[in-house]
């Protein structure tokens, strides 16, 4: 059973918490081609391979993954820094987000070597974290056939659409991952009117969040248990640790 160690990064800048993914990433490719050279040498007790699971919420930011299109960003340049947000093309799949106070960022760094070796099966494993996460929060979650994420069914008799919830996109090298989900717990939605979500230009979906479905205040605090439950379940692994700043901190929390 893979050993996980779980962070809780709080508040941190984007590209602090992008670097710190890559970071943790090449060293885990490190050890994964260090631990092969070891087998062949025939060593017979390798070390074992530590995965992480970062907890973070971001400032205001836009990103574009490499499958995406920077028309799907409504706002000029100047429009972004007047308003006081970021914008940055990053390597993940999908098209362009928005991470924002208010959200819940999750980034596995796992070796999925020592999981299993189906980017598929990757991605829905995610989808379902948050699906059972709704589920305890008294929410019906849904895959959607024709895009990633999670969604909650709409209600044509209410004029009520389609409505994302948390989205997902993903980097694999060498099988280890990067990047992962951002679930929406109480975020300023009328930010993702800077943009076209996910590129997903369809009058008939939207954006929600956990707050608004509920309609009541949903904090973080009470939200990121459910969802470090949901991994070790849907995952099935060792958490090894839980705590914060022990691996990482550049700058202060914002």
């Amino acid at each position: 059973m893979p050993d996980v160690q779980i962070h809780h990064l709080g508040r941190l800048a984007y590209e602090p918490a992008w670097e710190l993914q890559r970071r943790l990433h090449a060293a885990m490719v490190e050890h994964k081609m260090a631990n092969r050279a070891r087998h062949r040498a025939g060593e017979t007790q390798l070390p074992r391979q530590q995965h992480h699971l970062l907890f973070v919420e971001h400032p205001p930011v836009y990103t574009l993954g490499k499958s995406g299109t920077a028309d799907n960003l409504l706002l000029s340049e100047e429009e972004l820094a007047a308003q006081g947000f970021t914008f940055l093309r990053i390597n993940r799949g999908g098209d362009i987000t928005y991470h924002g106070p208010g959200q819940l960022v999750v980034y596995p760094i796992f070796d999925l070597d020592e999981f299993f070796n189906d980017v598929h099966r990757y991605v829905r494993n995610l989808e379902e974290v948050i699906i059972r996460t709704l589920a305890d929060f008294g929410l019906s979650g849904e895959r959607d056939p024709g895009f990633t994420g999670v969604w909650l069914a709409g209600d044509p008799a209410r004029r009520q659409p389609r409505r994302k919830i948390c989205a997902i996109g993903v980097h694999l090298s060498r099988w280890t991952t990067m990047h992962g989900l951002a679930f929406n717990v109480r975020p300023n939605l009328t930010h993702f009117g800077n943009i076209v979500p996910c590129g997903i230009a369809d009058p008939d979906r939207s954006v929600t969040s956990l707050s608004l479905e509920l309609r009541r205040p949903v904090e973080l605090e009470e939200v990121i248990p459910v969802v470090s439950r949901h991994f070790r379940e849907v995952f099935d692994f060792v958490p090894t640790n839980v705590g914060a700043g022990r691996i990482f901190r550049t700058e202060p929390n914002e």
